[in-house]
């Protein structure tokens, strides 16, 4: 359990110097340390409408379960202030939607943007005050307790105790590694993704989300497809876009983003990505309704090589919630290449500290609770392909691997081609590497880079002799 301890209940309070939204933070990570209450930001949203609007549709996903609906979800968001925007992020309960809103510098005025990262109080009286502010009359933002003596009527704190899943940790991990491989696959105009977003199939009881729909981009429109024609961008349970039919309204762009390449049958992860005044609101699906972010195993092939441990300290003591971090720039003040920053970057955000930005094709710093060193405890394949390692069950046979003993041994295979890895076990035959490798895979890579190390360190070490004797 997790709980969250605010001074107050967020609302919106109208007084005579206007009306504010008040969003109440609770225990968070700052320049200065660690702060019960931190305080970010006090100033006005240059749109409000539209801003109260998206951070609806954050609080909704926040709330929402797209698989087994039945279920409650309701999480608080997370807030990072970068020093020029606001970045407000959630994932649904299932795990299967994510949800962020940037709220750039032309979006806020009046005060400064500070640093650092925690949870705000979303709760139903504030999402109906949400839901009914219109209009053009200015409003004042507040995120953090305008003064820590504050307390409520009864002189108690507002307490909420909620399970805090290490699944959506997981998502934030996944979900940055997913974005950094996505491209730009469509850019069209709000209305017509209005108009797409009203012929979509609503969820039912029986569908549960669970059906598959594509577009196909031509010129500035999306043409719907029930079928993977070539040039088509998947839309996993299409149902799970119509959170954002209500911000469209406020909405000049949608850019929809994907892989280049989806799944055998068509299946992949998207992003739509929609343009507001002064801020953007991106909302990301996993590959299909029925799996969250949090199995994807996109981050294990980092991880298990070890170059991701070993570059992620050097790299965390140049972050400082960074609104944009280039990887060149890292490989320019660390020494280390390209390669071996990313994967620093992938342990990172293991421990939720690293996201993606599509917009800006870069990476981000936030700030969770959690620790980067334990990652490995959050991924059973990870553990199992390390016991495997340490177990002497590993024989490299050339192109060829066989990992584990006697009648549980399984057969790794290297292709020629491409130089990937397979696995003759049930986890490679069930998800042909969709959902990331199978602890085989892993720990044949951990083998062989194991021994790399130690042929590099015995070819170098007759230099080091050498040079001596000279």
């Amino acid at each position: 359990m997790q709980s969250y301890s605010y001074l107050r209940s967020s609302a919106v309070r109208d007084s005579a110097a206007g009306r504010s939204l008040a969003l109440e933070t609770s225990g968070g990570a700052t320049p200065a340390g660690e702060a019960a209450n931190p305080r970010f930001f006090s100033g006005f949203l240059t749109e409000p409408a539209a801003a109260a609007t998206a951070l609806l549709a954050v609080a909704d996903v926040a709330a929402a379960r797209y698989y087994r609906p039945s279920i409650t979800a309701s999480l608080d968001p997370v807030v990072t202030a970068d020093g020029d925007r606001l970045r407000m992020e959630s994932f649904s309960g299932c795990c299967g939607v994510y949800a962020r809103l940037d709220v750039l510098a032309p979006g806020l005025d009046g005060g400064e943007v500070g640093h650092g990262t925690t949870n705000v109080d979303v709760n139903p009286p504030l999402r109906r005050a949400l839901a009914g502010l219109g209009g053009l009359d200015p409003l004042h933002l507040a995120i953090g307790p305008e003064e820590l003596a504050v307390r409520t009527f009864d002189g108690e704190f507002v307490e909420k105790k909620v399970p805090l899943p290490e699944r959506w940790l997981r998502g934030f991990a996944e979900a940055q590694v997913l974005a950094a491989d996505f491209a730009l696959r469509a850019e069209v105009p709000a209305a017509e993704a209005a108009a797409l977003l009203r012929a979509l199939p609503r969820a039912t009881r029986q569908s549960q989300a669970r059906s598959t729909r594509w577009v196909v981009p031509t010129g500035r429109t999306l043409r719907p497809t029930t079928r993977p024609v070539p040039g088509a961008v998947c839309l996993p349970g299409p149902e799970r876009l119509l959170t954002l039919q209500t911000v469209l309204r406020h909405a000049t762009t949608v850019r929809v983003y994907a892989p280049t390449e989806a799944a055998a049958d068509g299946s992949a992860a998207v992003a739509w990505e929609v343009e507001l005044p002064c801020m953007r609101l991106t909302l990301m699906l996993s590959q299909s309704a029925s799996r969250g972010f949090s199995g994807e195993g996109g981050v294990l092939h980092d991880l298990a090589t070890g170059q991701a441990a070993a570059g992620a300290e050097q790299i965390a003591e140049l972050l400082a919630w960074e609104p944009r971090i280039d990887v060149a720039e890292l490989s320019a003040q660390t020494g280390l290449e390209a390669g071996r920053v990313r994967a620093a970057l992938t342990m990172l955000g293991t421990s939720g500290q690293i996201g993606y930005d599509l917009a800006e094709e870069s990476y981000f710093h936030r700030h969770l609770p959690y620790r980067a060193g334990a990652a490995e405890t959050r991924n059973p394949r990870l553990r199992g392909a390390r016991a495997l390692v340490a177990d002497g069950a590993v024989r490299l046979e050339g192109p060829l691997a066989r990992v584990g003993k006697g009648e549980d041994a399984h057969v790794v295979r290297t292709d020629d081609a491409s130089g990937q890895l397979s696995c003759t076990c049930f986890w490679w035959a069930k998800y042909r590497g969709g959902r990331g490798p199978c602890k085989h895979v892993l720990a044949v890579s951990m083998a062989r880079d194991t021994t790399s190390d130690t042929h590099a360190t015995a070819h170098r070490a007759p230099e080091t002799t050498s040079e001596t004797a000279r």
